[in-house]
């Protein structure tokens, strides 16, 4: 994925990112969250490693980032720019467990809806369409769903439940 980045608290988000490797995390926005308590990110996010970077033409830092492993925040604080940091933990790699009679559906109407939006097909350079976990990732990523309906989904941390919900909504 591709970002803009303009904000002072992101510039040095990326400059700690870079000097010390780390990445940083991507969090969904809770709309009815405070924002001054930190409730308005929800708490399951995906840690994100910055592959790329360059000067846009209109002289703002561009950045291309990789999604990497999920993560559940524990503690959240905000710094005097507003850059938000905190404590995770690390949620374990989600089983391969997909119905078999789900994966061919999950995979075939991906292939539709990348040869319909080719721009959404060059998000994923590489297609793992065997892996059931990049399979209901890439689901969750582009499904115009609830926030609180995908965090849920990801907290359930099981492929099976998460296919069988979109197999659901294909019918």
């Amino acid at each position: 994925m591709q970002l803009r980045i303009f904000e002072p608290r992101y510039i040095r988000m990326v400059k700690e990112s870079l000097a010390n490797d780390t990445g940083f995390g991507l969090c969904m926005l809770n709309p009815h969250g405070s924002v001054e308590q930190n409730e308005h990110i929800f708490p399951f996010g995906t840690h994100a490693k910055i592959v790329d970077f360059e000067t846009l033409r209109d002289g703002l830092l561009g950045i291309t980032i990789t999604g990497g492993d999920l993560f559940e925040i524990k503690t959240l604080s905000s710094a005097k720019d507003g850059l938000r940091t905190g404590s995770v933990e690390w949620l374990a790699p989600w089983p391969d467990n997909i119905a078999t009679e789900a994966k061919e559906p999950l995979t075939s109407r991906l292939q539709e809806v990348f040869k319909t939006y080719p721009e959404l097909a060059e998000l994923y350079p590489e297609k793992h369409y065997d892996d059931a976990r990049w399979l209901c990732g890439r689901w969750l990523e582009l499904l115009p769903l609830e926030p609180e309906t995908k965090q849920e989904l990801i907290r359930s941390q099981c492929p099976k439940k998460i296919s069988q919900y979109i197999c659901n909504l294909f019918e």
